[in-house]
Protein backbone atom coordinates (compact mmCIF):
# COMPACT_ATOMS: atom_id res chain seq x y z
CA UNK A 1 0.00 0.00 0.00
CA UNK A 2 3.04 2.24 0.04
CA UNK A 3 3.34 5.20 2.43
CA UNK A 4 -0.26 6.29 1.89
CA UNK A 5 -1.54 8.65 4.59
CA UNK A 6 -5.21 8.84 3.68
CA UNK A 7 -7.98 6.41 4.52
CA UNK A 8 -7.98 3.12 2.64
CA UNK A 9 -10.95 1.11 1.61
CA UNK A 10 -9.73 -2.20 3.07
CA UNK A 11 -7.05 -3.94 5.06
CA UNK A 12 -4.73 -6.83 4.14
CA UNK A 13 -6.41 -9.06 6.71
CA UNK A 14 -8.95 -11.84 6.70
CA UNK A 15 -11.39 -13.20 9.24
CA UNK A 16 -12.89 -16.66 9.15
CA UNK A 17 -16.18 -17.33 10.93
CA UNK A 18 -15.20 -21.04 11.11
CA UNK A 19 -11.97 -20.24 12.95
CA UNK A 20 -12.31 -21.09 16.68
CA UNK A 21 -10.53 -17.87 17.62
CA UNK A 22 -12.76 -14.88 18.47
CA UNK A 23 -13.33 -12.52 15.54
CA UNK A 24 -11.74 -9.54 17.26
CA UNK A 25 -8.64 -11.63 18.00
CA UNK A 26 -8.34 -12.67 14.35
CA UNK A 27 -8.57 -9.03 13.32
CA UNK A 28 -6.00 -7.95 15.90
CA UNK A 29 -3.52 -10.58 14.77
CA UNK A 30 -4.03 -9.72 11.10
CA UNK A 31 -3.48 -5.98 11.61
CA UNK A 32 -0.54 -6.57 13.96
CA UNK A 33 1.18 -8.80 11.39
CA UNK A 34 0.53 -6.30 8.60
CA UNK A 35 2.11 -3.50 10.66
CA UNK A 36 5.14 -5.60 11.56
CA UNK A 37 5.93 -6.71 8.01
CA UNK A 38 5.36 -3.26 6.49
CA UNK A 39 2.10 -3.89 4.62
CA UNK A 40 0.64 -1.14 6.80
CA UNK A 41 3.10 1.75 6.96
CA UNK A 42 3.72 4.12 9.90
CA UNK A 43 1.16 6.94 9.83
CA UNK A 44 -1.19 5.09 7.49
CA UNK A 45 -4.89 5.63 8.23
CA UNK A 46 -7.20 2.67 8.79
CA UNK A 47 -10.84 2.45 7.71
CA UNK A 48 -13.50 3.62 10.13
CA UNK A 49 -15.03 1.03 12.42
CA UNK A 50 -18.31 1.40 10.56
CA UNK A 51 -16.74 1.05 7.09
CA UNK A 52 -14.50 -1.89 7.98
CA UNK A 53 -17.34 -3.63 9.77
CA UNK A 54 -19.49 -3.38 6.67
CA UNK A 55 -16.67 -4.58 4.42
CA UNK A 56 -15.77 -7.59 6.57
CA UNK A 57 -19.28 -8.39 7.72
CA UNK A 58 -18.45 -7.70 11.36
CA UNK A 59 -20.19 -5.67 14.01
CA UNK A 60 -18.83 -2.24 14.79
CA UNK A 61 -18.17 -3.41 18.35
CA UNK A 62 -15.79 -6.14 17.15
CA UNK A 63 -13.79 -3.59 15.14
CA UNK A 64 -13.71 -1.12 18.02
CA UNK A 65 -12.47 -3.80 20.42
CA UNK A 66 -9.66 -4.79 18.04
CA UNK A 67 -8.61 -1.15 17.45
CA UNK A 68 -8.64 -0.44 21.18
CA UNK A 69 -6.44 -3.45 21.94
CA UNK A 70 -3.91 -2.52 19.24
CA UNK A 71 -3.87 1.07 20.51
CA UNK A 72 -3.15 -0.19 24.01
CA UNK A 73 -0.22 -2.20 22.66
CA UNK A 74 1.17 0.82 20.80
CA UNK A 75 0.43 -0.28 17.25
CA UNK A 76 -2.33 2.25 16.55
CA UNK A 77 -3.05 5.85 17.49
CA UNK A 78 -6.69 6.71 18.28
CA UNK A 79 -7.88 10.33 18.43
CA UNK A 80 -11.41 11.63 18.81
CA UNK A 81 -12.86 12.60 15.44
CA UNK A 82 -9.87 11.31 13.46
CA UNK A 83 -9.24 7.99 11.75
CA UNK A 84 -7.16 5.37 13.50
CA UNK A 85 -3.57 5.46 12.25
CA UNK A 86 -0.56 3.17 12.47
CA UNK A 87 1.80 4.52 15.10
CA UNK A 88 4.90 6.33 13.80
CA UNK A 89 6.89 4.48 16.48
CA UNK A 90 6.39 1.18 14.66
CA UNK A 91 9.18 0.09 12.34
CA UNK A 92 8.07 -2.64 9.98
CA UNK A 93 10.37 -5.50 9.03
CA UNK A 94 10.72 -7.80 6.10
CA UNK A 95 9.17 -11.23 6.26
CA UNK A 96 10.37 -13.05 9.36
CA UNK A 97 13.01 -15.68 8.51
CA UNK A 98 12.73 -19.18 9.85
CA UNK A 99 14.73 -19.91 12.99
CA UNK A 100 18.18 -21.35 12.36
CA UNK A 101 20.43 -23.47 14.54
CA UNK A 102 23.93 -22.42 15.56
CA UNK A 103 24.98 -26.07 15.42
CA UNK A 104 27.08 -26.67 12.32
CA UNK A 105 26.07 -29.62 10.16
CA UNK A 106 28.54 -31.86 8.31
CA UNK A 107 27.91 -34.62 5.81
CA UNK A 108 30.33 -36.72 7.88
CA UNK A 109 30.27 -35.57 11.48
CA UNK A 110 33.27 -37.08 13.28
CA UNK A 111 33.39 -34.51 16.05
CA UNK A 112 34.09 -36.21 19.38
CA UNK A 113 31.51 -36.64 22.11
CA UNK A 114 28.50 -37.55 19.99
CA UNK A 115 26.85 -40.90 20.77
CA UNK A 116 24.77 -42.74 18.20
CA UNK A 117 21.71 -40.50 18.18
CA UNK A 118 19.86 -42.80 15.80
CA UNK A 119 20.33 -45.52 18.39
CA UNK A 120 18.65 -43.48 21.12
CA UNK A 121 16.02 -45.80 22.70
CA UNK A 122 12.99 -43.72 21.71
CA UNK A 123 10.33 -46.28 22.53
CA UNK A 124 11.87 -47.11 25.88
CA UNK A 125 12.17 -43.40 26.65
CA UNK A 126 8.53 -42.83 25.75
CA UNK A 127 7.46 -45.72 27.98
CA UNK A 128 9.67 -44.40 30.76
CA UNK A 129 8.07 -40.95 30.45
CA UNK A 130 4.61 -42.48 30.70
CA UNK A 131 5.51 -44.76 33.62
CA UNK A 132 7.41 -42.06 35.47
CA UNK A 133 4.59 -39.57 35.23
CA UNK A 134 1.88 -42.13 35.97
CA UNK A 135 3.55 -42.98 39.26
CA UNK A 136 4.23 -39.41 40.35
CA UNK A 137 1.83 -37.20 42.31
CA UNK A 138 0.57 -34.03 40.62
CA UNK A 139 2.61 -31.99 43.10
CA UNK A 140 5.73 -33.18 41.27
CA UNK A 141 5.04 -30.48 38.68
CA UNK A 142 4.92 -27.81 41.35
CA UNK A 143 7.73 -26.35 43.42
CA UNK A 144 10.47 -28.98 43.42
CA UNK A 145 13.58 -29.78 45.41
CA UNK A 146 16.43 -28.01 43.53
CA UNK A 147 18.56 -31.11 44.18
CA UNK A 148 16.30 -33.11 41.84
CA UNK A 149 13.30 -35.37 42.29
CA UNK A 150 13.84 -38.02 45.02
CA UNK A 151 13.00 -40.88 42.62
CA UNK A 152 15.97 -40.00 40.41
CA UNK A 153 18.39 -39.38 43.25
CA UNK A 154 17.56 -42.75 44.77
CA UNK A 155 17.85 -44.56 41.44
CA UNK A 156 21.10 -42.80 40.54
CA UNK A 157 22.68 -43.56 43.91
CA UNK A 158 21.97 -47.27 43.49
CA UNK A 159 23.17 -47.29 39.86
CA UNK A 160 26.38 -45.34 40.45
CA UNK A 161 27.34 -47.44 43.46
CA UNK A 162 26.88 -50.57 41.37
CA UNK A 163 28.25 -49.41 38.01
CA UNK A 164 30.88 -46.87 39.08
CA UNK A 165 31.90 -47.94 42.57
CA UNK A 166 30.82 -44.67 44.17
CA UNK A 167 29.69 -44.04 47.71
CA UNK A 168 26.56 -42.09 46.82
CA UNK A 169 24.20 -40.46 49.30
CA UNK A 170 20.93 -39.28 47.68
CA UNK A 171 20.84 -36.40 50.15
CA UNK A 172 24.24 -35.22 48.87
CA UNK A 173 23.28 -35.42 45.20
CA UNK A 174 22.43 -32.51 42.93
CA UNK A 175 20.74 -32.99 39.55
CA UNK A 176 21.88 -30.43 36.96
CA UNK A 177 21.65 -29.85 33.22
CA UNK A 178 25.04 -31.43 32.54
CA UNK A 179 28.69 -31.24 33.47
CA UNK A 180 29.10 -27.66 32.28
CA UNK A 181 26.42 -26.30 34.59
CA UNK A 182 27.79 -28.35 37.47
CA UNK A 183 31.33 -27.04 36.99
CA UNK A 184 30.05 -23.49 36.53
CA UNK A 185 28.23 -23.62 39.87
CA UNK A 186 31.38 -24.95 41.56
CA UNK A 187 33.72 -22.38 40.00
CA UNK A 188 31.52 -19.43 40.88
CA UNK A 189 31.26 -20.60 44.47
CA UNK A 190 35.04 -21.09 44.63
CA UNK A 191 35.64 -17.55 43.41
CA UNK A 192 33.23 -16.12 45.98
CA UNK A 193 34.86 -18.24 48.67
CA UNK A 194 38.26 -16.72 47.88
CA UNK A 195 39.83 -19.42 45.72
CA UNK A 196 41.62 -17.86 42.75
CA UNK A 197 43.43 -20.79 41.11
CA UNK A 198 42.27 -24.09 39.66
CA UNK A 199 44.17 -26.82 37.81
CA UNK A 200 43.00 -28.72 34.73
CA UNK A 201 44.54 -31.34 32.46
CA UNK A 202 46.65 -30.21 29.50
CA UNK A 203 45.52 -31.36 27.03
CA UNK A 204 42.06 -31.58 28.50
CA UNK A 205 38.47 -30.89 27.51
CA UNK A 206 38.58 -27.17 26.67
CA UNK A 207 35.27 -26.22 28.41
CA UNK A 208 36.96 -27.12 31.73
CA UNK A 209 39.28 -24.18 31.16
CA UNK A 210 36.68 -21.87 29.65
CA UNK A 211 34.16 -22.31 32.47
CA UNK A 212 36.82 -21.71 35.13
CA UNK A 213 38.14 -18.62 33.38
CA UNK A 214 34.66 -17.17 32.97
CA UNK A 215 34.20 -17.51 36.73
CA UNK A 216 37.33 -15.40 37.22
CA UNK A 217 39.71 -18.21 38.19
CA UNK A 218 43.31 -18.53 37.06
CA UNK A 219 43.75 -21.88 35.29
CA UNK A 220 46.94 -23.90 35.61
CA UNK A 221 47.58 -26.67 33.08
CA UNK A 222 48.84 -30.07 34.28
CA UNK A 223 50.73 -32.35 31.85
CA UNK A 224 49.19 -35.68 30.89
CA UNK A 225 51.03 -38.85 29.90
CA UNK A 226 50.12 -42.53 29.44
CA UNK A 227 49.40 -42.81 33.20
CA UNK A 228 47.06 -39.84 33.28
CA UNK A 229 47.54 -36.46 34.91
CA UNK A 230 50.91 -35.59 36.46
CA UNK A 231 50.14 -35.42 40.19
CA UNK A 232 53.62 -34.08 40.98
CA UNK A 233 52.87 -31.06 38.80
CA UNK A 234 49.61 -30.58 40.73
CA UNK A 235 51.50 -30.64 44.02
CA UNK A 236 53.78 -27.86 42.71
CA UNK A 237 50.99 -25.80 41.09
CA UNK A 238 49.71 -23.94 44.13
CA UNK A 239 46.14 -24.93 43.20
CA UNK A 240 43.77 -26.39 45.77
CA UNK A 241 41.17 -27.52 43.22
CA UNK A 242 41.71 -29.80 40.23
CA UNK A 243 39.36 -30.89 37.42
CA UNK A 244 40.22 -34.15 35.70
CA UNK A 245 38.93 -37.18 33.80
CA UNK A 246 40.60 -40.08 35.64
CA UNK A 247 38.69 -43.07 34.25
CA UNK A 248 39.18 -42.09 30.60
CA UNK A 249 41.29 -39.00 30.06
CA UNK A 250 39.99 -36.61 27.46
CA UNK A 251 41.35 -36.44 24.81
CA UNK A 252 44.24 -38.94 25.13
CA UNK A 253 42.28 -41.89 26.56
CA UNK A 254 44.75 -42.55 29.40
CA UNK A 255 43.51 -44.15 32.63
CA UNK A 256 44.86 -42.63 35.84
CA UNK A 257 47.36 -45.13 37.25
CA UNK A 258 46.72 -46.65 40.72
CA UNK A 259 49.73 -44.95 42.33
CA UNK A 260 48.63 -41.58 40.99
CA UNK A 261 45.10 -42.13 42.25
CA UNK A 262 46.53 -42.74 45.71
CA UNK A 263 48.78 -39.65 45.54
CA UNK A 264 45.90 -37.53 44.27
CA UNK A 265 43.73 -38.40 47.26
CA UNK A 266 46.67 -37.76 49.59
CA UNK A 267 47.17 -34.37 47.96
CA UNK A 268 43.52 -33.46 48.55
CA UNK A 269 43.67 -34.49 52.20
CA UNK A 270 47.00 -32.74 52.84
CA UNK A 271 46.11 -29.48 51.08
CA UNK A 272 42.42 -29.33 52.04
CA UNK A 273 41.83 -29.70 48.33
CA UNK A 274 38.89 -30.55 46.10
CA UNK A 275 38.96 -33.01 43.20
CA UNK A 276 36.29 -32.46 40.53
CA UNK A 277 35.88 -35.81 38.75
CA UNK A 278 34.42 -35.58 35.25
CA UNK A 279 33.04 -39.11 34.74
CA UNK A 280 31.75 -38.43 31.25
CA UNK A 281 31.80 -41.83 29.49
CA UNK A 282 33.24 -44.41 31.87
CA UNK A 283 30.74 -47.20 31.11
CA UNK A 284 31.79 -47.14 27.45
CA UNK A 285 34.80 -49.48 27.66
CA UNK A 286 35.07 -52.36 25.20
CA UNK A 287 37.93 -54.46 26.62
CA UNK A 288 37.16 -54.70 30.34
CA UNK A 289 35.17 -53.15 33.16
CA UNK A 290 35.92 -49.47 33.65
CA UNK A 291 38.08 -48.47 36.60
CA UNK A 292 35.94 -47.33 39.53
CA UNK A 293 35.23 -43.71 40.32
CA UNK A 294 37.63 -41.72 42.51
CA UNK A 295 34.67 -40.58 44.57
CA UNK A 296 34.42 -44.02 46.14
CA UNK A 297 37.89 -43.56 47.66
CA UNK A 298 37.27 -40.14 49.24
CA UNK A 299 33.62 -38.96 49.13
CA UNK A 300 34.41 -35.83 51.13
CA UNK A 301 37.28 -34.80 48.84
CA UNK A 302 35.86 -35.70 45.43
CA UNK A 303 32.99 -33.96 43.66
CA UNK A 304 31.83 -36.54 41.10
CA UNK A 305 30.00 -35.26 38.02
CA UNK A 306 28.31 -37.36 35.35
CA UNK A 307 25.66 -36.89 32.71
CA UNK A 308 23.35 -38.64 30.27
CA UNK A 309 25.08 -36.89 27.37
CA UNK A 310 27.38 -39.73 26.26
CA UNK A 311 25.30 -42.51 27.78
CA UNK A 312 22.09 -41.51 25.96
CA UNK A 313 22.05 -38.11 24.22
CA UNK A 314 23.41 -34.62 25.01
CA UNK A 315 20.07 -33.05 24.08
CA UNK A 316 18.48 -34.47 27.24
CA UNK A 317 20.44 -31.86 29.25
CA UNK A 318 20.55 -34.14 32.28
CA UNK A 319 23.47 -34.48 34.66
CA UNK A 320 24.25 -35.15 38.32
CA UNK A 321 26.79 -34.33 41.00
CA UNK A 322 27.80 -36.33 44.06
CA UNK A 323 28.81 -33.49 46.35
CA UNK A 324 31.03 -33.53 49.46
CA UNK A 325 28.94 -32.90 52.57
CA UNK A 326 30.62 -29.57 53.29
CA UNK A 327 29.78 -28.23 49.82
CA UNK A 328 26.24 -29.47 49.23
CA UNK A 329 24.24 -26.54 50.54
CA UNK A 330 26.26 -23.79 48.84
CA UNK A 331 25.74 -25.59 45.52
CA UNK A 332 22.06 -26.32 46.18
CA UNK A 333 21.56 -22.63 46.94
CA UNK A 334 23.38 -21.61 43.75
CA UNK A 335 21.33 -24.06 41.68
CA UNK A 336 18.06 -22.83 43.21
CA UNK A 337 18.96 -19.22 42.41
CA UNK A 338 20.06 -20.06 38.89
CA UNK A 339 17.02 -22.03 37.67
CA UNK A 340 15.08 -23.37 40.71
CA UNK A 341 15.82 -26.93 39.65
CA UNK A 342 16.06 -29.03 36.49
CA UNK A 343 13.14 -30.14 34.31
CA UNK A 344 11.08 -32.78 36.10
CA UNK A 345 9.61 -35.14 33.47
CA UNK A 346 13.00 -36.05 32.06
CA UNK A 347 14.21 -36.83 35.57
CA UNK A 348 11.29 -39.18 36.14
CA UNK A 349 11.90 -40.95 32.83
CA UNK A 350 15.60 -41.36 33.52
CA UNK A 351 14.84 -42.72 36.98
CA UNK A 352 12.60 -45.32 35.33
CA UNK A 353 15.34 -46.32 32.85
CA UNK A 354 17.73 -46.81 35.73
CA UNK A 355 15.40 -48.75 38.02
CA UNK A 356 14.08 -51.08 35.29
CA UNK A 357 17.55 -51.88 33.91
CA UNK A 358 16.73 -50.31 30.53
CA UNK A 359 19.82 -48.09 30.72
CA UNK A 360 22.05 -51.13 31.35
CA UNK A 361 20.53 -52.91 28.35
CA UNK A 362 20.99 -49.83 26.16
CA UNK A 363 24.63 -49.45 27.17
CA UNK A 364 25.36 -53.12 26.49
CA UNK A 365 23.94 -52.74 23.00
CA UNK A 366 25.85 -49.50 22.37
CA UNK A 367 29.15 -50.95 23.58
CA UNK A 368 28.97 -53.66 20.93
CA UNK A 369 28.09 -51.12 18.25
CA UNK A 370 30.78 -48.63 19.25
CA UNK A 371 33.47 -51.30 19.49
CA UNK A 372 32.74 -52.37 15.90
CA UNK A 373 32.80 -48.78 14.66
CA UNK A 374 36.08 -48.08 16.43
CA UNK A 375 37.68 -51.07 14.70
CA UNK A 376 36.28 -49.80 11.38
CA UNK A 377 37.83 -46.37 12.01
CA UNK A 378 41.24 -47.81 12.90
CA UNK A 379 41.26 -49.98 9.77
CA UNK A 380 40.32 -47.01 7.61
CA UNK A 381 43.09 -44.91 9.14
CA UNK A 382 45.62 -47.71 8.63
CA UNK A 383 44.60 -47.95 4.98
CA UNK A 384 44.26 -44.28 4.06
CA UNK A 385 46.58 -42.55 6.55
CA UNK A 386 49.55 -44.85 7.24
CA UNK A 387 51.57 -41.93 8.65
CA UNK A 388 49.04 -41.21 11.38
CA UNK A 389 49.48 -42.65 14.88
CA UNK A 390 46.41 -43.88 16.75
CA UNK A 391 45.88 -44.77 20.39
CA UNK A 392 45.46 -48.15 22.02
CA UNK A 393 42.49 -47.41 24.25
CA UNK A 394 39.33 -49.37 23.34
CA UNK A 395 36.90 -47.04 25.04
CA UNK A 396 34.82 -43.92 24.57
CA UNK A 397 33.36 -42.28 21.50
CA UNK A 398 36.43 -40.94 19.70
CA UNK A 399 39.98 -41.76 18.67
CA UNK A 400 42.94 -39.37 18.84
CA UNK A 401 44.78 -39.33 15.50
CA UNK A 402 48.28 -37.87 15.81
CA UNK A 403 49.38 -36.28 12.54
CA UNK A 404 53.00 -36.24 11.30
CA UNK A 405 55.16 -33.58 12.94
CA UNK A 406 55.00 -30.29 11.10
CA UNK A 407 51.48 -30.83 9.74
CA UNK A 408 49.40 -27.65 9.68
CA UNK A 409 46.56 -28.82 11.92
CA UNK A 410 44.18 -25.86 11.31
CA UNK A 411 44.68 -26.20 7.56
CA UNK A 412 43.84 -29.92 7.72
CA UNK A 413 40.65 -29.17 9.67
CA UNK A 414 39.63 -26.51 7.15
CA UNK A 415 40.36 -28.77 4.18
CA UNK A 416 38.39 -31.60 5.78
CA UNK A 417 35.46 -29.27 6.50
CA UNK A 418 35.38 -28.21 2.82
CA UNK A 419 34.92 -31.90 2.03
CA UNK A 420 32.07 -32.17 4.53
CA UNK A 421 34.05 -33.86 7.33
CA UNK A 422 33.66 -32.43 10.82
CA UNK A 423 36.54 -32.99 13.26
CA UNK A 424 38.14 -31.27 16.25
CA UNK A 425 41.79 -30.35 16.49
CA UNK A 426 43.99 -31.41 19.39
CA UNK A 427 45.19 -27.81 19.72
CA UNK A 428 41.70 -26.75 20.82
CA UNK A 429 42.19 -28.74 24.01
CA UNK A 430 45.72 -27.52 24.81
CA UNK A 431 46.36 -24.55 27.07
CA UNK A 432 48.93 -23.30 24.56
CA UNK A 433 46.98 -23.97 21.40
CA UNK A 434 49.88 -24.76 19.08
CA UNK A 435 52.25 -26.54 21.48
CA UNK A 436 52.88 -30.24 20.92
CA UNK A 437 52.30 -32.67 18.10
CA UNK A 438 49.39 -31.87 15.77
CA UNK A 439 46.38 -34.14 15.84
CA UNK A 440 42.66 -34.48 15.27
CA UNK A 441 39.92 -36.07 17.34
CA UNK A 442 37.74 -38.35 15.23
CA UNK A 443 34.44 -39.51 16.68
CA UNK A 444 33.07 -42.78 15.39
CA UNK A 445 30.00 -43.48 17.51
CA UNK A 446 27.49 -41.35 15.59
CA UNK A 447 28.60 -42.48 12.11
CA UNK A 448 27.78 -45.65 10.21
CA UNK A 449 30.69 -47.91 9.15
CA UNK A 450 30.46 -47.06 5.41
CA UNK A 451 30.38 -43.35 6.28
CA UNK A 452 33.44 -43.82 8.51
CA UNK A 453 35.36 -45.30 5.56
CA UNK A 454 34.38 -42.41 3.31
CA UNK A 455 35.12 -39.76 5.93
CA UNK A 456 38.64 -41.08 6.57
CA UNK A 457 39.30 -41.26 2.83
CA UNK A 458 38.28 -37.59 2.58
CA UNK A 459 40.46 -36.75 5.58
CA UNK A 460 43.37 -38.38 3.78
CA UNK A 461 42.69 -36.11 0.82
CA UNK A 462 42.71 -33.12 3.15
CA UNK A 463 46.05 -34.14 4.68
CA UNK A 464 47.54 -34.66 1.22
CA UNK A 465 46.27 -31.25 0.08
CA UNK A 466 47.90 -29.51 3.03
CA UNK A 467 51.08 -31.44 2.47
Amino acid sequence: MGDQRGPVGGLPVEVDPEDPRPLHEQLEQGIRAAVRDGRLAPGQALPSTRGLGAELGLSRGVISAAYAQLAAEGYLLLRQGAPARVSDAIRGTTARPAARSLARAFAYDLRPGLPDLVGFPRQRWQRALARGWAGAPAATLGEVDPRGVPQLRDALAAYLDRARGTSADPELMLVCTGFTQGLSLVCRWLREYGVDRIATEDPGWHPHRLVAEQAGLQVVGLPVDEDGVDVAALEDSGATVVVLTPAHQFPTGAVLAPERRRRLVEWAETHDGLIVEDDYDSELRYDRTAVGALQGLAPDRVLHVGSAGKRLAPGLRLGWMLVPSWLIWPLVTAKAIEDQGSEVLGQLAFADLLSTGDLDRHLRRMRLRYAERRVRLLRAVEHHLPGVRTGDDPAGLHELLLLPDGTDEPAVLAAAARRGVGLEGLALHRHDGRAGRPGVLAGYAATTPPAIDRAIALLAEAVAEVG
